[in-house]
């Protein structure tokens, strides 16, 4: 299981392609082109909205880590500004203590260095910001770092603020504000 940080909708395609990771993402991604191409992956489907079915989600990225193809969760929940870290959710980080003792447990710093302000999707729609980026001139430089895997025996809220701590380190971030979508469970 890889725990990554997000700030653009290029990190999708980076740890793909870094890897070769399937993703879990939310139910409702908007527009059907996007959806077809996450399934093209083998993307897990979770639903936000069915809090009490968050058991039932984790259970289901447990058996995905059955597979070969790693999985990688965005535990911030939507995209940064590239300038902080916001706080990671828990609860689908329940998987770990459902999968197989042999799964291991890394996060992910997706470093764009200099570029991450300029990269970052935040408070700007998704169509103005594929064109900015995909219009500006340059190259982006990324570094994908795995890190070490975690200790998995504190539970789902201890394994998210170790994610946090190690990935905040590794990048010289840090937390800033409350998660757009919501406090954690």
């Amino acid at each position: 299981m890889l725990i990554a940080n997000h700030v653009s909708w290029l990190d999708i395609l980076i740890l793909c392609a870094a890897t070769r990771c399937r993703f879990v993402s939310k139910d409702t991604l908007g527009h059907s082109f996007i959806h077809w191409l996450a399934d093209q992956n083998a993307t897990v489907y979770v639903k936000r909205s069915h809090v009490k079915g968050a058991k039932d989600q984790a259970i289901t990225i447990a058996r995905a880590l059955e597979d070969e193809q790693p999985v990688a969760l965005f535990p911030e929940g939507t995209t940064g500004p590239g300038t902080h870290m916001l706080p990671f959710r828990s609860t689908l980080l329940e998987a770990a203590n459902y999968a197989a003792r042999d799964v291991a447990i890394r996060p992910v710093a997706i470093d764009y260095g200099e570029t991450a302000r300029e990269v970052g999707w935040w408070h700007e729609a998704g169509k103005n910001n594929v064109l900015r980026i995909l219009g500006r001139p340059g190259i982006i430089q990324v570094t994908v770092n795995v890190l070490e895997p975690l200790d998995r025996t504190g539970g789902r809220k201890a394994l998210a603020a170790a994610a946090h701590g190690a990935i905040a380190e590794r990048l010289r971030l840090t937390s800033a504000g409350q998660s757009p979508i919501g406090d954690d469970k």
